[in-house]
């Protein structure tokens, strides 16, 4: 009895001693207290399968009232941002191709007199490569062009047909689920790696006693960054590989544009996560604060990157905060080179912010390798 006793007494101490050190970690929790709150705000407010904020084009061959009242009938359903119109078929496509377009209208030339002899037909190309804003894009325009007065206030007498919109699914024709994940299944894993391995360097550096003697090193910060970085880069590379074969052999999803391209743009995106991990590194003062900031950081990049939902669905505010996160923009750049086939010259814009954001992550990380000799 005696010696289960103190069994137990032993075992309260250390966690009572444990208990001490955890209350007096306040890094530790501030970060415990802020993640639900955060987590809080966006499933509950941030995030929603409400259309907002969309890109759409027109191609307007008929030119008349009605093809106008059409259209701005659809803008002031305010799920949309003023049409950008274009001047041929050829020019909607490529930049449907570019993601410069969630949904592609034409109104063909005798649309005025389809009007009045019939039911008047329009086009309607929606991108699919994200199943859930097509179907909702599109069904937002048809229930417009449905209420559309088309015979106008001196036909009263004849029966008001609505505008037929015909659908077409571009780059995920069948509107798969499974398509939309697999494309950006990559940058998830990549994410979590690249967050999570990097993350404890320095931190354990300092709680093993050889931070000073690393910095000791004939070498500047940036260098020693650097070199932490790179076998991080080739275990990347060979996850992008395995996800990639994974995903071709076990659902038959391969990526319709140039390997190279893939290749190339991955790059940038897996340094500029290298650097954030090795930024929460120098931040934080222990393993525990490393792992939970790194999860602090990980779930928001899933969340509000677009690689779970649609980052143009969500609001102003929200939408330009996940656009500080490296996998915003190679979500985007995966999406255009596995679902629309793009090249290089399609991706150069996501690849430049990208290293933009690794410029400075690592900039700051390397502001922070300071001795502590205290």
């Amino acid at each position: 009895m005696n010696a289960l006793r103190q069994f137990w007494s032993n075992v309260f101490a250390v966690a009572y001693k444990e208990a001490v050190m955890v209350r007096h970690d306040q890094a530790l929790l501030a970060t415990l207290t802020a993640q639900p709150i955060i987590m809080l705000l966006l499933f509950g407010a941030a995030i929603s399968n409400k259309p907002a904020n969309v890109p759409w084009l027109v191609l307007d061959r008929s030119q008349t009232t009605l093809s106008r009242q059409l259209v701005e009938e659809i803008e002031h359903t305010g799920y949309f941002l003023a049409p950008r119109y274009v001047e041929s078929y050829d020019q909607g496509q490529a930049l449907m191709k570019k993601g410069e377009g969630l949904a592609f209208l034409v109104i063909p030339s005798e649309f005025r007199r389809e009007a009045e002899r019939s039911v008047p037909q329009v086009q309607l190309l929606l991108d699919g490569s994200d199943p859930l804003s097509a179907s909702r894009v599109g069904a937002y325009i048809t229930q417009v062009a449905g209420a559309l007065d088309v015979k106008g206030t001196a036909a009263r007498l004849l029966p008001n047909e609505p505008v037929d919109v015909r659908h077409r699914f571009w780059f995920n024709p069948t509107l798969a689920d499974r398509t939309f994940f697999l494309a950006g299944l990559a940058g998830m894993l990549l994410t979590n790696l690249c967050l999570s391995a990097t993350s404890l360097g320095i931190v354990g550096e300092r709680e093993n006693g050889t931070y000073e003697q690393m910095l000791s090193l004939p070498t500047t910060p940036i260098q020693l960054l650097l070199g932490k970085l790179v076998p991080y880069v080739g275990l990347s590379y060979f996850l992008l590989a395995l996800s990639t074969l994974l995903s071709g052999v076990v659902f038959g999803y391969w990526p319709r544009g140039s390997f190279i391209t893939l290749i190339i743009i991955t790059l940038p995106f897996v340094l500029a996560s290298l650097s954030i991990g090795v930024l929460v590194s120098t931040l934080a003062s222990t393993s525990a604060q490393a792992v939970f900031i790194t999860v602090f950081f990980i779930l928001p990049s899933f969340v509000l990157s677009g690689s779970m939902f649609p980052y143009q669905l969500m609001p102003d505010g929200v939408r330009q905060v996940g656009g500080l996160l490296p996998l915003r923009w190679y979500q985007i750049a995966l999406r255009r080179v596995g679902e629309r086939g793009a090249g290089l010259s399609e991706v150069l814009g996501p690849m430049a912010i990208l290293t933009l954001l690794f410029a400075v992550f690592i900039g700051l990380a390397a502001s922070r390798m300071k001795p502590r000799l205290e």
